[in-house]
């Protein structure tokens, strides 16, 4: 089977970005990434998970990704069939983040892998080629590594951040700030996402970066009022 849709190219190091929007998940578009929320922990979202995505997604959220911290893979397995469900009805599609397993056997839309995890071009494998796929990539050097292994072939997106500090995930790479984010949408010859401390005060500043859309956690899980925190990322920079 080949991969990659018309006019992809493959990726280098420091290829800059020629257009291309991936095409390794038959269901993806790059237009999915415009709002994307990485869901916090329960305990975490005011108005608890379900009722905090359903808000978010009327406000204008256009991909969800499940982050799990349950230790037992039965409680997030419960999580990920009511979210899916949720956003199944909504025609809003639905990621995993980390774990490929949880992923197929929530019949997800796709999955998301950091740098970590399981290689991009094996989570294809696992995934078939109709998945949408994600992967971290941090810095030109990742980039380039990415590439030579195959795993940017094998993904739709690139997530790249932190963009500014975060205090929501404790183990991430250094802060990527904004010039270097422009760089990596750049070079990149996916569609990249910027994540790591984004909020309605800064989301102007990282869109003119040239990525395809901005994913938050606390910006929309913290807030009293999910829609209203979507729609003001959404919202068009005031002159």
């Amino acid at each position: 089977m080949t991969r990659g849709g018309a006019g992809r190219t493959e990726a280098t190091g420091g290829a800059e970005n020629t257009g291309t929007t991936g095409g390794a998940g038959a269901n993806f578009a790059p237009a999915m990434l415009r709002l994307y929320l990485v869901t916090d922990a329960p305990e975490r979202c005011r108005r608890g998970l379900l009722e905090t995505v359903d808000a978010a997604v009327a406000g204008g959220v256009t991909l969800v990704q499940y982050r799990t911290a349950h230790a037992k893979k039965g409680a997030a397995y419960a999580e990920a069939l009511a979210l899916r469900d949720l956003l199944r009805a909504r025609g809003v599609p639905f990621l995993v983040n980390d774990h490929i397993d949880l992923a197929l056997a929530a019949d997800a839309d796709g999955a998301h892998v950091g740098q970590r995890d399981l290689p991009a071009a094996a989570a294809r494998r696992l995934l078939g080629a109709w998945k949408i796929l994600g992967l971290s990539v941090n810095n030109p050097v990742q980039l380039a590594a990415a590439a030579v292994a195959g795993d940017l072939a094998a993904a739709d997106y690139i997530g790249c951040g932190p963009v500014f500090p975060t205090r929501t995930k404790s183990d991430t790479f250094p802060v990527v700030g904004l010039d270097a984010l422009a760089e990596m949408a750049r070079r990149s010859p996916l569609p990249v996402v910027a994540i790591g401390g984004i909020g309605a005060g800064n989301v102007a500043g990282v869109r003119a970066s040239g990525v395809a859309g901005v994913a938050v956690v606390s910006a929309i899980c913290a807030a009293a009022e999910p829609a209203a925190a979507a729609r003001a990322l959404l919202a068009p920079p005031r002159p």
